[in-house]
């Protein structure tokens, strides 16, 4: 195989088994910087450099050659970390010719001919690195002698701008007049070929090439190369795009010089989604497709196809970004008209797209988007548009798992897209369906994702980990975490996906929701109510379910019953509208346990009976646990010990193998009120203590003791009873509040 030294310098137009029609554009102008580029090329062939440091500044190379020109101080500081020697030669290369005068930098190029053409030179004629010389050349030798002494002030304020002011405070770099159109090589007219391949980007840069670009206009492939790089960071790695203010930034300056650049607004249109700004993204994306129209990009190699399919697509985007901020009506109509173009121009494939979001719609609105979902997978397996079809049976997989399909069949439907994927190699559904997965084995399942290796290329330095299904699977994780009383884990794993996601980007939301529930859960399991409280608030702007929810829990705890009452009623309602049976379920035990602090153990019955039915309907096998701890407390306080303990022993096993560290808990300190063996209730009441103590859960450890003490005392163990009860009393002074009689 070929080194990145060979392929840059003898594969002719090869860069890591790529061929490039068009490696520079038809407007690099002779620049200051570019001036800086071939300094170096020119003292990496008269220097002598070591092995590794010549691999480092070959892998440099390209990306300083296609990217946007830097200032000098970035310049010399990515030469530096590949070479310290180099980047010595080349600042004082440069100093000669800033600080000399016009004739050392005409024999700088005079030199560079016998340079490289020499018997002994690396550079080949139509390597990459030749390529670039010739094309300095010929510019160079095309300029008129005014040229030449602008060029050469250009570089002395160049050169001297880095020494003048501090780095953040450096001017932007000069260019040349577009007046001095005779130093252009070829037509200024864009062709296709002037665009970068997705090839072309796949070189890793440096992370001073993440800046913005100089102030004044860029070349055509200069501003395409930057949307190109922040449209790809925005979509696989949001944390490493600018900020959305400074890009926003950018992209006006680029728009005053150009405002018909139509890739310019697009970017702007994936800008603002960022900050859910709906007027902006909006203006920006009509503006993107009106731009594209008028250009008539599209309409130079289809005719009135290119026109159509614009505005078709216009549409479909239209109606996604509607979508996306839950505008349905307006989605919905967007979608129909991008149907009626597409039925019109005959265009399957836009088809199938507008199938996908009419099924996402529907179930964004809370209907039953079954039938219109498996038609839309018929139809993209038989159209060959195998993402579709996968994004199809994920969905399928996703409404089974709510409507209570059995678990088996779901996997064997998502073991089925397995083969599309690999296929067509596509690793974000791929990472999507081990995000699916971790809803049936969780630990395994997101351990999979995070260590799997990217099917596809990565492009400037990034993989696809910064996806939405990663923030997904990290915060189950650190959800796992935290049921088992882990908190400190929990909390790097969050502490992680801050600096991953911050809070700017668009699956924050995701962490942050996360984070208050561990935190709130947290502090109700140590009986911090105060503490607990404020967070509600926080969470109710998240999701308002999840926050009416944790409202209605901390206002059972602080003995509001009437209030909480009001708040359940309200949300099941809600709940059973949208058929969010996990919530349902949740409400029902919540509803169970006011009901108990009444003494209405016969009401809360038949409430419990009906949730752990549905429970067992939808396979929710953590919930008809927990369920069943409830059901099997509530018999005991209705006098019925042995069937309460049959229908505990049901629920030991999945609890003691799955579960949380709370209901662990629970339920042995439920056996242990059945047991009628002294010495094996001492030891269930030695293990709820365990886990209670992992929590940190003072309240509960409080009956435990009472219970430990009243055992001991039954068995005339008078040390161990006093010990017991003396925990007991440290604990009742510092909560200061009874002990609950009808807890779980």
């Amino acid at each position: 195989m070929a080194s990145v030294h060979e392929s840059l310098y003898f594969n002719p137009m090869m860069t890591n088994g790529v061929v490039h029609a068009n490696v520079f554009g038809i407007k690099d102008w002779v620049t200051p910087y570019k001036i800086s580029v071939l300094a170096l090329l020119y003292e990496m062939t008269a220097s002598k450099i070591t092995l590794p440091e010549r691999r480092k500044l070959n892998k440099l190379i390209l990306p300083l050659q296609q990217g946007p020109d830097l200032t000098l101080g970035q310049f010399l500081e990515t030469v530096e970390e590949c070479s310290p020697q180099t980047a010595y030669a080349v600042k004082i290369r440069l100093h000669e010719m800033a600080d000399g005068e016009l004739k050392d930098m005409e024999f700088f190029f005079s030199t560079i001919p016998t340079q490289f053409t020499a018997f002994d030179s690396e550079a080949y004629k139509t390597s990459v690195v030749g390529l670039f010389i010739r094309h300095m050349l010929l510019a160079y030798n095309k300029l008129s002698f005014s040229q030449v002494y602008k060029l050469y002030k250009s570089l002395q304020h160049y050169y001297h701008s880095h020494y003048a002011k501090p780095a953040d405070e450096q001017s932007s770099l000069p260019v040349l007049s577009a007046d001095d159109s005779d130093m252009d090589l070829t037509s200024t007219e864009d062709t296709e070929g002037d665009r970068m391949d997705k090839e072309e980007l796949d070189t890793t840069l440096h992370e001073s090439d993440l800046r913005a670009p100089s102030r004044g206009p860029l070349s055509q492939k200069q501003a395409e190369y930057f949307l190109a790089r922040q449209a790809y960071l925005l979509k696989n790695d949001e944390n490493k795009a600018l900020k959305p203010a400074a890009l926003q930034e950018e992209l006006n300056n680029m728009l005053k010089f150009n405002p018909d650049f139509a890739e310019a607004h697009y970017l702007n249109y994936l800008n603002s989604m960022r900050v859910q700004d709906i007027f902006l993204s909006t203006h920006s994306l009509l503006h993107y497709f009106d731009r594209l129209i008028l250009s008539g990009n599209e309409g130079k190699s289809n005719g009135d196809e290119g026109y159509g399919r614009s505005l078709r697509y216009a549409a479909l985007n239209l109606a996604s970004l509607h979508c996306r901020f839950g505008h349905y009506h307006q989605a919905e109509l967007a979608l129909h008209e991008a149907v009626r173009i597409a039925q019109e121009s005959n265009d399957h494939v836009c088809l199938q797209h507008c199938l996908s979001w009419l099924y996402t719609l529907e179930q964004m609105k809370g209907s039953d988007s079954t039938v219109l979902t498996e038609d839309s997978v018929k139809m993209a397996a038989h159209f060959c548009l195998p993402y579709l079809a996968s994004l199809g049976i994920q969905s399928l997989v996703q409404q089974g798992a709510t409507q209570g399909k059995t678990a088996h069949k779901l996997m064997d439907a998502l073991k089925d897209t397995d083969i599309l994927h690999w296929k067509s190699a596509s690793q974000l559904h791929t990472v999507t369906q081990h995000c699916q997965h971790c809803f049936t084995m969780a630990l395994q399942q997101a351990q999979l994702l995070l260590n799997m290796s990217s099917l596809e290329p990565v492009n400037f330095g990034v993989q696809q980990n910064n996806t939405e299904a990663f923030a997904v699977v990290l915060c189950h994780l650190a959800e796992l975490h935290a049921e088992q009383g882990l908190y400190s884990t929990a909390s790097q794993i969050i502490q992680h996906l801050k600096e991953r996601f911050p809070q700017h980007t668009q699956h924050a939301k995701l962490w942050m929701l996360c984070d208050l529930k561990i935190q709130f859960e947290k502090h109700m399991n140590e009986g911090k109510y105060n503490l607990a409280e404020p967070l509600v608030t926080a969470i109710c702007a998240l999701n308002k379910t999840e926050g009416l929810y944790r409202k209605a829990q901390v206002l059972k705890a602080l003995n509001c019953s009437t209030e909480a009452y009001s708040i359940l009623q309200e949300l099941q309602a809600h709940c059973e509208k949208t058929k969010c049976t996990e919530m349902v379920i949740r409400v029902m035990l919540s509803t169970a346990e006011l009901h108990w602090e009444s003494s209405g153990f016969s009401t809360a019955l038949p409430l419990l009976l009906q949730a752990l039915a549905l429970a067992r309907q939808h396979h929710l096998q953590s919930l008809a646990s927990e369920t069943i701890l409830h059901l099997s407390f509530t018999q005991l306080m209705l006098g019925v010990p042995e069937q309460a303990l049959n229908v505990l022993h049901e629920a030991m096993e999945p609890i003691l193998a799955h579960g949380s560290v709370m209901d662990k808990g629970r339920a042995m300190l439920l056996a242990a009120r059945y047991s009628r063996l002294v010495v094996l209730a001492v030891d269930s009441l030695n293990e709820a203590a365990a886990y209670f103590s992992k929590l940190d859960c003072k309240e509960r450890l409080r009956d435990v003791h009472y219970l430990h003490a009243q055992l001991h005392h039954s068995l005339g163990q008078t040390a161990q009873r006093n010990k017991s009860a003396m925990l007991f009393r440290a604990l009742d002074q510092e909560l200061q509040s009874p002990p609950d009689a009808v807890r779980l």
